[in-house]
């Protein structure tokens, strides 16, 4: 395949690490320019966030797109945070993965489990959140799914509900988990930074 797999460009990322407050943050830069920002648990190697930005059409640096994690708000300049605020009883979605599986919680939906329903679409490769009452719709994909180019398979979705929150649970498929063990190897030889300003900037 002409394609140099996820592994591979992982792997030629040019990558910094800082350890700091119990995590390990990575930040991989790729030949393309993209970045790429990670942090791990330190003691157990469970991914807490992960975030990716792009150059902008001027080639400065553009805003930080949260993939796993919480979602951005709560970076926002203090301005920028007073004159956008969502309302807090909307929805939010986000993705919390655990060692062994994909995970998205939505908080803010207080129906009873019964109301939802969620579903592959296979050809449009994401997953569906629907409600019966209408009253929330999201369709999301998953990109680790994408870039080791795997099918989507619904036995290994399963949801749950409690405490006003929706819980999808997507089990990883054999091939992540194994890519993934292979990674946290690697990123383990990585020299890293203790503390520091913060800051995880390639040099």
């Amino acid at each position: 395949m002409a394609v140099p797999s996820w592994l591979e460009r992982l792997r030629a990322a040019r990558k910094t690490a800082l350890l700091q407050d119990g995590k390990r943050k990575i930040h991989y830069l790729f030949e393309d320019g993209k970045e790429m920002a990670e942090e791990y648990d330190v003691k157990t190697g469970q991914l807490l966030s992960r975030k990716w930005r792009e150059k902008n059409t001027l080639g400065g640096s553009g805003k930080w797109q949260v993939e796993v994690g919480e979602p951005t708000s709560a970076l926002l300049g203090a301005l920028e945070s007073e004159l956008i605020k969502e309302s807090s009883s909307n929805p939010v979605f986000m993705r919390k993965d655990t060692l062994t599986s994909f995970q998205w919680r939505i908080r803010n939906l207080p129906y009873p489990k019964e109301v939802y329903s969620v579903s592959v679409e296979k050809e449009q490769r994401c997953c569906v959140v629907r409600t019966t009452n209408k009253k929330y719709y999201k369709k999301f994909s998953i990109p680790d799914l994408d870039r080791y180019q795997l099918p989507l398979d619904v036995a290994a979705l399963s949801f749950a509900h409690a405490n006003n929150t929706l819980i999808i649970t997507y089990q990883k498929p054999k091939e992540i988990l194994a890519a993934e063990e292979q990674l946290q190897k690697e990123l383990k030889k990585i020299k890293a930074a203790n503390n520091g300003d913060g800051d995880c900037k390639t040099q």
